[in-house]
C-alpha cells in the first residue's frame, strides 16, 4: 500500500481539491479529501495521441525511459515504419518489446503498408495480417488510413479493412490532408473517426462540422499548434494533442507535457487542456490508463504547478518509473532485426542528365510537412545539371535500400545548407535512403555511409564523415536513448553549422520521401506529383 497527498486534479469531474490518494495493487483503492500540506498538483498522466515511436530512432523500451521523465504514460502509436520494412513481423517486434515496460504502448494495425505503389518498400500488409495484428496486445485501432482516394472510391479492399475493424469495435484513424467539403464529409462517413494531418484551422472546423476529432500536431517538422490551438477551448470535447514524430534530442527535452504548458500560456482551459492531453484520448481509444479515479490502474505524474507543468514523479500501475527528470525505467536489451540489401553506389550515378536547363524544384516550408513547387533554371556541365547553392538549390537523392537499383534524383529548394551532405534511413513511408547535398562527392559519402551500417544518418563535409547507426530495421537503435539523443544532437547542430536554416532538417528532410502529402516529392522511382498521384519530370 501507498499512499500520496496533493492538490488532486479531476479531469473527470472538473474539480481540483486537496485529498490523498491510496495505492494497492496498481490501482487506486481509495481517494479521499482532507487537508494537507503538499503543495504539489496530481495529474493523470499525458497521453500521445499519435506517434511513430520508429521516429525517435529508438526502441519502444528506450523511447518509454525518456518520455516518462515528461509525465507521459501511454501512446496511441502507429507502426507502420517498421510495418513498411518487416511487414507483421515488424508489428509485433514493436508491440512485444513495449510490454517488456510498464509504459502503456497502444499500438494500431497499420492499414496502408506499403503506403503507395510508387515506391519500393520492403514489405506488404494484407487485410489477413491486419486481423492477426489485431489479435496482440494492446492493438486497438486501425492506423491512420492515408489511401483517401481509396476511402473516397470506396475500393473494395480499403473498405474491408475499415469494415473489419469496426465489426471488431477498433476505431479508425485518419489521414487526408487538405481535403474538406464534401469529399471530407465521404471520407468520414465511411467510418473514419480522427485526423491528425490539419494544417489551417479551416480545415479542421469542416472536419469537426461532419463529427471528426481533430488531433493537434507538434512534433519535430510539423507543427500546427499556432495554426489550431483555439479549437481547445471552441471544441473541448474533440480535440486530442500528438507529436505524430518526434526525434530523440527533441523527447530528451520535452513531449506532450510542453503542449500543455503552450496551451495554458495561451489563456486555454486547465482542464480542457488536461482533457486534451489525457482523458480525450483515453476515452476515444478505450485504453486502460487510469484518470485519476477510484478503482482506475494508478497511472499519474506529480508537478509543481498547473502553469509550467514541471514534472517531478511519475506512476504508472502505481509504480514510480521517474523522479526528478531521472528515468527509473531500465533498459532492455533486444534483438536486431533488418532488411536491408543493397550495395554502395558511385558518384557517378549521382548525375542529372540536362534534358533540359528548366527544372521543378521541391521547396521545403519549415514545420511543414507539405510542399510546393517551382521552376528554376540551372547551368549544366558536360551533359549534367549543375547545383546551385548560391540560390539553395540542392541534389537530392533517394537510394533504394532493399536491392540494387540507380539512384532517383532532383532538386530541392530551402534546406540552407552551404557546405557537405546529409542522409538518413528514416524516410517515411518505405523508409529508402534520402539525401541532400551541395555537391556529389559528399552526397555519394553520406550515403554510402548508412549503406554500410544498414541504416542511420550521416552528414559529409569533405574529409568529416558522422554518422549515428540505426540497425534495427535500419531506422532505431538498440542503445541507451539518451546516447542516441545526444548523437543525434550532435549531427543536427552541425547540419546548421553547415548552413541547414530548418530547425529539424533530418525530419524535414525524411518527409520529402513522403508521397501521401501534397505536394512535390521524390521515391526510389521518382519525381512524384502528390496531387495529381503520379510521376512527374524533373526537367521541364
Amino acid at each position: 500500500m501507498k499512499k500520496l497527498e496533493g492538490n488532486i486534479v479531476d479531469v473527470v469531474n472538473k474539480q481540483i481539491y486537496k485529498g490523498e490518494i491510496t495505492i494497492e495493487n496498481g490501482k487506486i483503492s481509495q481517494i479521499r479529501k482532507c487537508e494537507t500540506d503538499e503543495s504539489q498538483y496530481i495529474i493523470p498522466g499525458f497521453v500521445d495521441a499519435h506517434v511513430h515511436i520508429e521516429s525517435s530512432m529508438l526502441i519502444p523500451s528506450e523511447f518509454a525511459r525518456l518520455a516518462v521523465c515528461h509525465g507521459s504514460v501511454a501512446t496511441i502509436s502507429d507502426p507502420h515504419e517498421i510495418g513498411n520494412v518487416l511487414g507483421k513481423s515488424g508489428v509485433e517486434y514493436m508491440v512485444n518489446n513495449g510490454l517488456k515496460t510498464p509504459f502503456k504502448f497502444h499500438f494500431g494495425a497499420p492499414s496502408c503498408v506499403p503506403a503507395t505503389i510508387f515506391e519500393t518498400a520492403g514489405a506488404e500488409i494484407t487485410l489477413d495480417d491486419i486481423e492477426e495484428i489485431f489479435k496482440l496486445p494492446r492493438v486497438n485501432y486501425l492506423a491512420e488510413m492515408m489511401n483517401f482516394p481509396g476511402v473516397l472510391n470506396r475500393d473494395p479492399e480499403v473498405m474491408d479493412k475499415i469494415n473489419l475493424a469496426i465489426k471488431l469495435g477498433k476505431q479508425v484513424d485518419g489521414h487526408a490532408p487538405g481535403l474538406m467539403g464534401e469529399e471530407a464529409k465521404h471520407y468520414i462517413e465511411a467510418g473514419i473517426t480522427t485526423d491528425h494531418e490539419c494544417f489551417t484551422k479551416p480545415e479542421a472546423l469542416n472536419k469537426l462540422k461532419h463529427g471528426m476529432k481533430i488531433i493537434i500536431r507538434e512534433g519535430s517538422a510539423a507543427k500546427n499548434f499556432e495554426a489550431l490551438w483555439t479549437l481547445i477551448d471552441e471544441f473541448p470535447e474533440q480535440i486530442m494533442l500528438c507529436s505524430d514524430d518526434k526525434h530523440p534530442n527533441d523527447l530528451a527535452v520535452g513531449h506532450i507535457n510542453v503542449l500543455a504548458r503552450r496551451s495554458i500560456a495561451k489563456g486555454c482551459d486547465l482542464f480542457n487542456v488536461l482533457r486534451a492531453a489525457s482523458y480525450n484520448t483515453v476515452m476515444h481509444y478505450r485504453m486502460d490508463v487510469g484518470l485519476l479515479q477510484q478503482n482506475d490502474p494508478a497511472d499519474f505524474c506529480i508537478v509543481d504547478n498547473l502553469t509550467d507543468f514541471n514534472v517531478s514523479a511519475t506512476y504508472i500501475d502505481g509504480e514510480l518509473v521517474a523522479e526528478n527528470g531521472s528515468t527509473l525505467i531500465d533498459s532492455v536489451h533486444e534483438e536486431i532485426v533488418n532488411n536491408f540489401s543493397c550495395s554502395e553506389i558511385l558518384e557517378n550515378q549521382l548525375k542529372v542528365d540536362a534534358k533540359s536547363n528548366n527544372v521543378q524544384v521541391i521547396c521545403v516550408e519549415d514545420g511543414q510537412l507539405i510542399t510546393t513547387n517551382e521552376v528554376v533554371t540551372l547551368t549544366n556541365q558536360d551533359g549534367a545539371l549543375n547545383i546551385d547553392v548560391e540560390n539553395d538549390i540542392l541534389k537530392i537523392a533517394v537510394v533504394n535500400r532493399y536491392m540494387d537499383a540507380p539512384p532517383a534524383l532532383g532538386f530541392v529548394k530551402n534546406f540552407g545548407l552551404k557546405h557537405g551532405a546529409i542522409a538518413s534511413c528514416v524516410a517515411h513511408d518505405s523508409h529508402n535512403i534520402i539525401a541532400v547535398g551541395t555537391n556529389d562527392t559528399d552526397l555519394c559519402t553520406a550515403i554510402n555511409a548508412i549503406i554500410r551500417e544498414t541504416g542511420g544518418v550521416s552528414l559529409a563535409n569533405g574529409g568529416e564523415l558522422k554518422t549515428v547507426a540505426l540497425p534495427v530495421a535500419g531506422i532505431m537503435s538498440n542503445l541507451d536513448g539518451y546516447q542516441v539523443a545526444d548523437a543525434y544532437e550532435k549531427l543536427d547542430l552541425r547540419s546548421k553549422e553547415l548552413g541547414a536554416t530548418l530547425a529539424a532538417p533530418y525530419m524535414t528532410l525524411s518527409f520529402c520521401a513522403l508521397l501521401v502529402i501534397p505536394k512535390l516529392k521524390l521515391s526510389d522511382k521518382g519525381l512524384f506529383n502528390g496531387e495529381t498521384f503520379s510521376f512527374t519530370s524533373v526537367c521541364v
